[in-house]
């Protein structure tokens, strides 16, 4: 805001300048200047404001899919109606990955209860992190109630907002990673649409052989990864700061900062306190107390810069991680010319996880998430990945024909249920003509260097 006033003070010196002909220019950089700040200061203010509002949101990529007032969607345009869904959707809430997750903030806690070193507040965290570790216990992973719960919405959703896609004997091709919790993911959407018509012809499959596009391992990808993988590390030491929490757990910081992995354990208790909105048992459990708004905030930019740098288009990675989808991408064209081919009415859905659906959306650009910088300090005002990839989050192509004679196909997308843009010019948004979307990606896809299409 310094930097702000600064430069309208200018502004201000050098308004009675701008009838000079050599001062335009200058006036104008300046004005576009003044702009992009304003811009970046209220997008950075409005993410915080969100917090404030919700502070699950800063859970990331452990956000509870948020199904609650989704907007009306636009109707299709006269004389059109959808008749194929092109999807890929990650599985739903589930359990946290990895026994640590759950053992390791009981460890930290039990050498100050040793100690005599707990407040108050650090008794009562430990005996609900305690409780925690016996209820995951043997639960690595699993998709929770709410997870089941919230590709059943889906499911129905899809079914009401898109009718005419799943009327009469529709052929629906159902594919999951072999991961469990996408498999029962799957199961629950696909079990909802047969009880709302039976006649579907649902086929499910969930097979290594299809993993060179449903969850592809690119050995480029990963040392693009490896090599970047400093900056936010580096980002983590600049931001991360875990005083508030040691106050609020320990009765003698300065022993906590001697014995404590501090930074360790808050990122870890960050992660459980996120993840308690995946259980009916514990969503109303709540231990953000342990964080100001501020530590979430920075926190969360670090989660983002971490997911940038992993999934997004980024010259720190050469812009090249996000093409790690680009099998899936093409999967997405394929079958939409087989369904634009056959002429009935189809779906392909697809499930699988968060760490395909960002690099996915990202080499789509879907709603700017191809952004490109190497400023990961500003990042967070112009890149928010929580907006991306909550649990069970989605991407819906809904393709559209003429009900009568012949015309272009329309499509239209849909992330986590809100209609989208993409990169490609319409004159009819949210709808674009699929020759136009198809050409764009099949030329992004070809003219990469790095990527040659997987042959099985």
């Amino acid at each position: 805001m310094i930097y702000l006033c600064k430069v309208t003070e200018s502004l201000m010196k050098l308004h009675y300048l701008c009838h000079e002909k050599k001062y335009i220019t200058l006036m104008k950089r300046l004005l576009l200047t003044v702009v992009l700040v304003v811009l970046a200061c209220s997008v950075q203010a409005g993410v915080k404001d969100e917090f404030k509002r919700d502070i699950r949101l800063s859970a990331n990529n452990y956000l509870a899919y948020p199904d609650k007032n989704l907007p009306a969607l636009t109707p299709a345009p006269d004389g059109y109606e959808p008749f194929f869904i092109n999807h890929y959707g990650r599985h739903g809430s589930r359990w946290l990955i990895g026994e640590k997750k759950y053992a390791f903030p009981v460890e930290q806690l039990e050498l100050a209860e040793q100690a005599g070193k707990l407040t108050a507040r650090g008794t009562e965290v430990l005996a609900i992190l305690r409780d925690l570790r016996a209820s995951a216990r043997g639960r690595d992973g699993e998709l929770s109630d709410k997870g089941a719960e919230q590709h059943q919405g889906i499911a129905r959703r899809m079914f009401e907002n898109f009718p005419a896609v799943w009327q009469g004997t529709p052929v629906v091709r159902a594919r999951s990673t072999t991961v469990i919790r996408c498999i029962l993911s799957m199961q629950n959407e696909v079990d909802m649409l047969k009880s709302l018509n039976p006649d579907m012809q649902i086929y499910t499959d969930a097979s290594k052989a299809e993993m060179f596009y449903m969850n592809y391992s690119d050995p480029v990808v990963k040392p693009l990864r490896e090599q970047a993988y400093h900056y936010f590390d580096e980002f983590k030491q600049r931001h991360v700061k875990p005083q508030h929490m040691l106050k609020k757990l320990f009765t003698d910081v300065k022993w906590a900062e001697k014995n404590i992995k501090g930074q360790e354990l808050m990122l870890n208790l960050f992660d459980v306190a996120g993840n308690m909105q995946s259980h009916h048992q514990w969503e109303n459990v709540d231990l953000y107390d342990l964080f100001t708004l501020d530590d979430a905030y920075q926190v969360w930019r670090y989660n983002n810069v971490r997911w940038y740098i992993f999934s997004g288009e980024t010259p720190l990675t050469q812009c090249r991680v996000d093409f790690i989808e680009a099998n899936l991408l093409r999967s997405f064209i394929e079958d939409a010319d087989r369904a634009i081919a056959h002429g009935g009415n189809s779906a392909s859905l697809r499930f699988g996880h968060e760490s395909v659906v960002l690099p996915l959306v990202c080499l789509m650009g879907i709603n700017g998430a191809d952004y490109q910088t190497t400023d990961l300090e500003s990042l967070d005002r112009y890149w928010q990945s929580y907006k991306i990839f909550p649990m069970a989050c989605n991407v819906q192509m809904v393709y559209y024909r003429p009900t009568w004679g012949s015309g272009d196909i329309l499509v239209k997308v849909l992330l986590n249920e809100h209609e989208a843009t993409l990169p490609v010019a319409t004159d009819m948004a949210p709808y674009y003509r699929w020759k136009d979307v198809r050409d764009y990606y099949m030329d992004k896809l070809t003219r990469e260097p790095f990527i040659q299409p997987i042959i099985k």
